[in-house]
């Protein structure tokens, strides 16, 4: 009677579990900013890979996009940038990651130019506590 050897598919999969649990956290990456902490719920999985604008403290605004997400843009160039997007992927979801110490009126102003650019929906990134 022959049967099939399945050890080695286990250690393959082993493998490639490890290899996915590695990469996966480096997906999502935006500039460095110090976010606030909040208690709040995570949200569920997506199928398409969030858009990321960034807020530093100083108030200069950074877009997750190729080679420039190490760039600060002006907010108009943001704007442009995400209603690009929008328009080509319509469900595309749009996250800012606002340092605690940028003012108010930034975030704000941000916001309301993400959702003129026809973000259809934007959240706001928190660490937990």
């Amino acid at each position: 009677m022959s049967d099939i050897n399945v050890v080695p598919y286990i250690d393959v999969m082993l493998v490639l579990l490890i290899v996915f649990m590695v990469t996966a956290p480096m997906l999502m990456q935006g500039v460095k900013v110090d976010l606030p902490k909040a208690s709040t719920v995570p949200v569920g999985p997506q199928d398409d890979e969030p858009l990321i604008v960034s807020v530093k403290a100083d108030g200069s605004f950074f877009i997750n996009l190729g080679k420039d997400k190490e760039i600060s843009q002006s907010l108009n160039v943001v704007q442009d940038k995400v209603s690009k997007i929008i328009r080509r992927k319509p469900d595309t979801a749009v996250l800012v990651w606002g340092d605690k110490n940028v003012p108010y009126g930034n975030v704000v102003e941000l916001m309301a130019a993400l959702q003129a650019a026809g973000a259809p929906s934007v959240g706001l990134v928190t660490e937990n506590p």
